[in-house]
């Protein structure tokens, strides 16, 4: 497979990184904030479950850690696997959340923007969430 286009989706949070992580670094917040699953997510061994429009899918978390990764693959039935590469990372008082948008093969220009617009959506949400 070739290297993918790629879009990095970012917002400002004016909150303490930590907090910001520690919030969205629990499955169990995603809902509030990220529309693709707001489901919800049911623990599953180490990963989670969440059902959606593209069915039952399985969401894989790096492990907690220091550095503000919030990574996570999501497969869903197909057996497409699909990596997510998510930062917080302090920026004085408050901190940058970035989302690593990869162009998957046979996406159209009109997908991809639509991806994207999703995203900056969730971010803005858990900015909202963040910033109460």
């Amino acid at each position: 497979m070739s290297v993918m286009a790629a879009k990095i989706v970012h917002i400002s949070i004016d909150h303490d990184w930590q907090e910001v992580y520690d919030f969205a670094a629990r499955p169990e917040n995603m809902p509030l904030w990220a529309s693709g699953l707001a489901s919800g997510l049911e623990p599953d061994g180490p990963d989670w479950i969440a059902s959606g429009v593209l069915g039952r899918v399985r969401v894989s978390f790096v492990p907690r850690n220091k550095f503000g990764v919030l990574d996570h693959t999501v497969t869903i039935e197909s057996g497409l696997r699909v990596y997510n590469a998510l930062r917080v990372v302090p920026n004085g008082d408050g901190c940058e959340v970035m989302f690593t948008l990869l162009r998957l093969p046979g996406m159209t220009d009109e997908q991809f923007t639509a991806d994207a617009d999703h995203v900056a959506r969730d971010l803005h949400a858990l900015k909202t969430l963040m910033e109460r």
